[in-house]
């Protein structure tokens, strides 16, 4: 049954590291059996820098969860994001033996099989391989080539590529922790199943996830990846801008930005001030709301600039009927959609992971700041899924005295039974006329 399968998502963050127990309830929703989470130290702009650090908080975490759900967490779904994230597009192509056989699963997995063989830069490792648009001799835009008839399938393939060292130290954190790793998940391609809809999807959509240490954007036309990228910029940036240009301490700095900080200046009021306690044997600091909301306006002004170039880059700036869905923990800043909508021109909104949400007693979850986490134990369930219809797909042609049984061969003719029925009933009424003779 669907709800006695447990996933748990493992988002290892710039500024937390976060766990997720979950399961589907009755309804196809998640349900959030637990959470736990802990401060990351020995993270920086996604990547880790600290082993020992990161895995004491992965420890913390994953304990704080398992209290919660009374799950023994062994294997999680683990997110990977940084600025060592590329992404490029590639054509591939396999040529088939007979045109008149049709184009099978087999077919398609052997193309994309063949994608990871492709040459990459020293040091990268392939994560992920998407399909773009197939083509099968020479006749383009087709989604899904499985039953056409051809010789030559083609097609273009979203490549992401990450850093081999960066990918190793998340592996050796995990493992020291006593965890297995079933899948590693670019964290926008996570965040994406937990805020987005098919119907943004399909008419072309712009997720832009603020997150401690970067920001990552993830552009979906026609239900399809078409561009990823990642920013070496996030909420932390903001946190050393108010430290610098208010002269505060770096937990005053993250106080202000989240309690009082705006990020247009013209709605922040000017006669609004904050007084802050000073060091040892001083007096108090006061600093001006309207001047704490310039600090933050001018870097997300920049931020915001630097996603408009990469939807610009991607080629889909005019195709994005749904417009720029922003979240992450940097979402949560005052105003911030008003922003995104006044640089960019496009309609934004904030994504909150609670379509998919099940009632549950942990409301926290429901917050864009884990959007990550609850997407990474989306995907592990639609890897789950996938598998179990591979499996299904497999059972149904299995071998029997030369030929494959498929779903036709399985099905009993409609007028089987009334066949039968009629030959019974005439073989009864034959034997009671003989019997009257």
């Amino acid at each position: 049954m669907q709800n006695d399968k447990i996933i748990v998502g493992l988002d290892i963050g710039t500024t937390k590291i976060c766990a997720i127990v979950g399961r589907k309830n009755e309804y196809g929703k998640l349900e959030v059996m637990g959470m736990g989470k802990a401060v990351s130290d020995g993270v920086i702009r996604g990547i880790v820098t600290n082993i020992d650090k990161t895995v004491s908080a992965i420890e913390k975490a994953v304990a704080e969860a398992e209290e919660q759900s009374g799950i023994d967490i062994r294997v999680v779904n683990v997110g990977i994001a940084g600025q060592h994230i590329r992404s490029s597009i590639h054509h591939g192509s396999i040529t088939r033996q007979s045109n008149d056989d049709e184009i099978t699963v087999e077919d398609v997995n052997r193309l994309t099989n063949d994608m990871y063989k492709i040459v990459i830069p020293p040091g990268s490792e392939i994560i992920h391989v998407m399909p773009q648009d197939y083509i099968v001799d020479y006749e383009e835009g087709i989604k899904d080539p499985v039953g056409m008839s051809g010789v030559k399938l083609e097609a273009d393939f979203h490549v992401i590529t990450a850093q081999t060292n960066a990918i190793n130290n998340i592996n050796k954190c995990v493992r020291r922790a006593g965890l297995e790793i079933e899948n590693l998940i670019l964290e926008p391609l996570a965040s994406s199943l937990a805020v987005l809809s098919e119907e943004e999807k399909e008419a072309g959509v712009c997720l832009v996830d603020i997150g401690g240490g970067t920001t990552d954007i993830a552009i979906f036309y026609d239900n399809i990846i078409r561009h990823t990228a990642v920013i070496p910029f996030g909420g932390n940036i903001l946190t050393t801008d108010i430290k610098q240009g208010c002269m505060v301490m770096e937990h005053q700095a993250e106080l202000l930005k989240t309690k009082f900080g705006k990020a247009i200046a013209e709605e922040a009021n000017p006669n609004e001030i904050i007084s802050i306690p000073g060091l040892r044997n001083r007096a108090p600091k006061e600093i001006s709301v309207k001047n704490l909301a310039h600090v933050i306006e001018a870097r997300m002004e920049e931020i915001i600039e630097m996603v408009h170039t990469e939807i610009i880059t991607s080629g889909f700036q005019h195709k994005l009927a749904g417009g720029i869905v922003v979240t992450g923990g940097g979402s949560q800043l005052a105003c911030v959609q008003q922003l995104f909508e006044y640089m960019s021109g496009m309609d934004s909104r904030i994504g909150y992971p609670n379509e998919h949400l099940g009632k549950g007693k942990l409301e926290t979850v429901k917050s864009p700041m884990y959007a990550t986490t609850v997407g990474l134990v989306l995907s592990g369930f639609r890897a789950l899924d996938e598998r179990e219809n591979r499996y299904n797909e497999k059972s149904l042609h299995k071998p029997v005295a030369g030929k494959s049984i498929t779903r036709r061969d399985l099905t009993v003719p409609k007028n089987f039974f009334n066949n039968m029925l009629e030959k019974t009933k005439k073989m009864l009424i034959d034997d009671f006329d003989d019997k009257m003779e």
